[in-house]
Formats: C-alpha cells, structure tokens, sequence
C-alpha cells in the first residue's frame, strides 16, 4: 500500500511558516516596489497607462497557466503520484507543453488585436496619446504569460513534492523584477515624449522589468527541478491519460478566474472617466492589502491545498475537515487585526510614499480607497482556502457558480456606490472608493456561501467558530484602541506611529489573545516561548 503523501497538521504549519515567509518577503518587496514606483511615477497618466496594459497579459496568464491550472492538475497529479510515479511526470510534461502553447498563441492573438481592445474597451475616452503609450506596453509586456506558463506549473510540481522554499522565494521575484525596471532601466531609457515621460523616468521601463520579473521567477524554481529529478520533457499529447481531465477540472476554474479577471476590466472602465490617477490610486491601494492577503490567506491555502487535495483521494475525510477547519481560523485570526490597521492606519502607511513624484493628493486617494478595501480582507482571506478545499474535492463548479453571481453583484453594486460615494473629478475622495467597497462587501458575502455549502458537503468544519471570532474580534478591538491612542501621540509622523503601533499594538493583540485562550495565539507564540525558555536556560 502506497505511503500517503498528505502533510500532518504540525507538517502544515511548518510548511505554511515557510510559504508564510515567502509572502512576507514579497510583501515586504513589494511594498519597495511600490514605494519606489510611487516616487519615481506618482498616481497619474503614465501609471494608469501600466496599470490598464498590464492587466490583459495577466488575464492570460491567470486563465490558461496560472490558478485555473495549478488547481485542478495539482488534485490529479497527486493521485497519479500514488498510482505511477512515471505516469505522474508524463502528465506534467503534457500538461506544461499544451498550457505553454496555449498561452503563446493567445498572447500573440491579443498583442495583435491591442490597439482596438485598448481604443474600443478599455480607454475609450481616454487621450489617443494614453491610448498609443498603452496598447505598446500592452504588446511589449505579452511574453510574460508564456514564460509563467513553465514557471507557475513548476510551482504547484515542486508544492506537491513537499518542496515550499523555492516556490515561495518565487514570489519575490516578480517585484524584484520591477524594481529593476523602475531604478535601472526607466531612467536608463532614452526619454520618450509626452506622458511616458515622467521626470527622468520612462514608463517603458516597467514592462521590461515585468519581463525580467517573469525570467526571475521561472530561474529560481530550476534547481528545485533537479532536487525531485524531474522527468519533464515537451509531450504535446492531448490524448494522454489525465490530461482531458485536468482541462476538464480546470474549464469551470478558468471561468471563476476570468469573473476575478472581469471585475479588474470593469474598475479598468469606470475609471476612465475620473480625474487622472484613480486606476492608479486604485491598484497600489488593492496591492497593500494584497499583500496582507498574501501573509495571511495565500500562504496558509497554498501550504494546505495539497495535503487537502491528497487527503480526498485518500478517502480520509475526517483528516481534511481537520486540516481545513485549521486553515479557516489561522486566517480569520490574522485577518481581524490586519484588518483595523489598514482603516486605522491607512493613511500614515501610504504617507511613506510621499517622495519625488509622490504627492499628498495621491496618498489620501490611496488610504481612501484601503480603508474600503480593508473591509472585505476576511472575506478575501477565506476565499483563498475555501476556494482551493473546493477544488482538492474536484469541485470547481462550485466556487465558480457562487463567483459568477458575486461578479454580476459587484458589478451592479459598483454602478450604484461609484454614484453614492466619492467625487469623479476629484483624486483625494474619488469616486472610485466605491468600486473599493463594492468589491469588498461581495467578496464577504461570496466567502460566507462558501462556508455554507462546504458544511453542507462535508458537515461541520468547526462547532466552536464563532467563540472564536468573537474572543479574536475582542482582541483586535482592544488593540485598535491602542493603536489610535498612538496614531494621535504622534500624528505627523508616519514612522513613529506605524513603528510604536507595529510593536505595542500588535503585543497587545497576541498578549490579549494568549489571555483569552485562543488556540490560534498558542499555536504561533508557544513555539517562540519554548526557545527563550531553552535559551534563557542555557545561559
């Protein structure tokens, strides 16, 4: 009898530590990233341009190589792990030939047709020069999809061999990528007229280091390859057992992805008629949370989602509704607190960026639409673990019929709050706060079906959720208290108030937990207790 290949919850927790630090390494890059972004571009027509060109090559990515993939091959690949071990590398071989075709050709199709999706759907009313600057970067940045096809499907090989390192340091790479692009190669540019132009930096610069940010996280993975002896090779067989049946897993994933994808296009075209810089005051201020999501959601699906996915093809339920119940409030812990900092202290963590092209305006419409965002972080959070404990079931109709309607709800919510909330012709307090608040009153609601229909699938995750969300809540509520009286010790300075909130704020937090008995603060401080104690003894 084949030895299982799921992880025990200790096994979980040290692997979703090192994912863990993987996203906090990219959060805190990340934010370097954006800092130097900010300073070097500012939230105006250059940025918006990026932003808009750069979502389209993502698209791509995301629906034919990225999530839609790794989800639905990770499940079969693992089960064909216990079969064949040699059968396993054949599937994956087929699988990264066909999605790295597809995604050239799709890439190439869409760099072709750029100049009228830009003029036509995106930026409709936007300059013709906007228009120009965008459809080149769009074209310029359509490699990528291609190069993260090979990389993004590496990840989920080496994730399912136990191997969380690589993958995690990966993540870094795509904003190491763009600080390249923004320091070295936008001031090195020749200077290019009109808006492209901002100070001494080209805004080409930014889709070549997404380039070299694509190159950065395929590389890094390679020696993980060597370290399980892969078997890969091109095997473009359609035909080969599994295949067909990842496609036919991944199809309905593709659709969810794309109703995520939609929801971008649509802040996309809603912003086009606002006062220049709101799609860019928009995107910085989704990727701050981002990365809290990244720390608190991301990490501890993607440690989870293959034991998840080896567990049912197992048959061991009870073992996946203990790994799962685990998942859930490890995130609802973090995601509380974070949660608050973000409203509370949203403006003094965007006022770091106030340098060079960075200008107050620009970091009041960024808080201004984190506050919003900020709201629905829990409900962000738990979609990364539903969403994926779903698919470890082979369910991805599902999630995605319960996205469909979340699309079409945030859509139509997005149309009524962009009217209630906000000013278009104003940055500071734009309109586009209510697209913020739309996509995070949906996506809570979104999580909470979820929850519903996975207790229906496979009977209660956890009876004692809600005791646990109310201590949690006590706690961050006490920690908010804290952290306000600081922000108005030092109100002015950003430094100080986000240092002393960062360090008494959050002691208090986890000190008023470990008071309260919450399982979650004794699962991450008690560990850190038993090598003091160690080492206070061994002195």
């Amino acid at each position: 009898m084949a030895s299982s290949k799921a992880l025990s919850s200790s096994q979980i927790l040290r692997a979703a530590l090192v994912v863990l630090f993987g996203f906090l390494a990219s959060g805190i890059t990340g934010f370097v990233r954006l800092w130097i972004i900010a300073q070097q571009f500012s939230t105006g027509a250059a940025l918006d341009a990026f932003f808009a060109a750069q979502r389209l090559p993502e698209m791509i990515f995301v629906l034919v190589a990225g999530g839609a993939l790794g989800s639905s091959f990770i499940p079969i690949y693992a089960r064909q792990r216990n079969l064949d071990e040699a059968q396993a590398w054949r599937l994956a071989s087929a699988v990264m030939t066909l999605s790295a075709l597809a995604a050239a050709l799709l890439g190439a199709v869409i760099a072709l047709a750029a100049p009228f999706l830009v003029a036509h759907i995106l930026l409709p009313d936007s300059t013709l020069e906007v228009q120009h600057l965008t459809t080149n970067l769009m074209q310029l940045m359509m490699i990528t999809p291609f190069i993260f096809s090979i990389s993004g499907l590496i990840m989920g090989i080496l994730q399912s061999h136990g191997l969380f390192l690589l993958p995690s340091v990966a993540i870094s790479m795509n904003n190491i990528g763009l600080i390249v692009g923004a320091i070295l190669i936008a001031p090195a540019l020749p200077p290019a007229e009109g808006v492209a132009q901002v100070g001494a930096n080209n805004i080409y610069g930014l889709a070549y280091g997404a380039v070299l940010s694509a190159m950065l996280h395929l590389m890094v993975q390679l020696p993980g390859l060597v370290q399980i002896r892969a078997k890969l090779r091109f095997l473009p067989d359609i035909r080969l057992p599994g295949v067909l049946e990842v496609l036919k897993l991944m199809l309905p994933r593709m659709l969810g992805l794309a109703v995520v994808q939609i929801n971008f296009l649509v802040n996309i075209i809603l912003t086009d008629g606002m006062a220049a810089g709101s799609l860019a005051a928009l995107n910085i201020a989704f990727q701050l949370m981002f990365f809290a999501l990244g720390i608190i959601g991301q990490s501890v699906g993607s440690a989870v989602f293959p034991t998840l996915a080896a567990l049912y093809a197992e048959n061991d339920m009870m073992g996946f509704r203990a790994r799962l119940s685990l998942a859930l409030r490890s995130v609802l812990f973090l995601a509380l607190p974070a949660t608050m900092v973000f409203i509370l202290l949203g403006q003094p963590i965007v006022s770091i960026f106030e340098r060079g092209e960075w200008t107050p305006e620009s970091t009041a419409a960024t808080a201004w639409a984190l506050a919003f965002y900020a709201l629905g972080l829990a409900g962000f959070a738990l979609l990364e673990v539903l969403s994926r404990a779903f698919y470890a079931l082979a369910d991805t109709w599902t999630p995605v019929s319960i996205g469909i309607a979340a699309m079409v709800s945030n859509i139509f919510l997005s149309l009524i709050l962009v009217r209630l909330i906000g000013s278009p012709d104003t940055l500071a307090q734009g309109a586009f706060g209510g697209l913020a608040l739309a996509n995070a009153l949906t996506t809570l609601i979104e999580a909470v079906v979820l929850w519903a229909l996975m207790q229906r699938r496979i009977g209660s995750i956890d009876k004692k959720i809600g005791q646990m969300l109310f201590r949690t809540a006590l706690a961050a509520g006490l920690m908010s208290l804290v952290v306000a009286f600081i922000a108005s010790i030092f109100a002015g300075n950003a430094l100080l108030i986000l240092g002393a909130s960062g360090m008494i704020g959050g002691a208090v937090f986890f000190a008023s937990a470990w008071g309260l008995r919450l399982e979650e603060a004794h699962s991450l401080l008690a560990p850190i207790l038993r090598r003091v104690r160690r080492s206070s003894g061994g002195n």
